[in-house]
């Protein structure tokens, strides 16, 4: 199992792809994992400290005028320690921090009208979630021809995600306004119904 912290590996792994400093790193996160894997300055800094102080990355100071900046590299343990964790089989797992899904999840406490205020919310959220992405489809597109294909691969994961996030809740927003049931339950198997919230029908 690796022994990275959360905040490590996606510092590796933009060490990796050329990103060289923590304001940059930042920046970069900002304009792509963020949607799925992030970290503040508060998190990245100290990191890179402990980082360099156990041999995983090194720096130098390469300032621009008067402000200070340093640069960081990985070592080779660093990117051994990248490619183990990048491999690592037993490591993997999955996690989806959505508050809007967590006040769904409540809203048996909220009239219909606040329930369906917050579900036309999230929609919205969505459209400018997408519009998003689709700017940075742009410079993921030109990553592709120099060579960077998973990256762009990851983007097409959220477009498809999100572009489907939308659209079920576009039709969580249908059945309420219909006002019959948001779903039916049947007597076979768990998560076998044909009839399910969000499904076509």
């Amino acid at each position: 199992m690796s022994s990275l912290t959360p905040t490590a590996r996606v510092i590796l792994g933009m060490l990796k792809l050329g990103v060289a400093t923590g304001y940059d790193i930042k920046k970069v996160i900002d304009a792509s994992t963020r949607f799925f894997w992030t970290a503040s300055f508060g998190q990245i800094y100290p990191e890179l400290k402990r980082l360099q102080r156990d041999g995983l990355v090194r720096s130098r100071q390469e300032p621009r005028g008067k402000v200070k900046r340093t640069v960081y590299e990985l070592t080779p343990k660093g990117e051994e320690a990248l490619r183990k964790w990048l491999i690592d089989r037993e490591d993997v797992m999955f996690e989806i921090r959505d508050e809007s899904l967590l006040r769904l999840f409540f809203s048996d406490m909220l009239s219909k009208e606040d329930v369906l205020a917050n579900v036309r919310m999230q929609q919205r959220l969505f459209e400018v979630v997408l519009d998003r992405f689709r700017e940075i489809e742009v410079e993921a597109r030109a990553g592709v021809e120099e060579g960077r294909e998973y990256p762009y691969l990851a983007l097409r994961y959220g477009l498809d995600f999100i572009t489907w996030a939308r659209d079920w809740y576009a039709d969580v927003e249908r059945r309420l306004e219909a006002g019959g049931p948001l779903f039916e339950l049947d007597d076979g198997e768990p998560g076998r119904g044909e009839r399910r919230l969000g499904a076509a029908g």
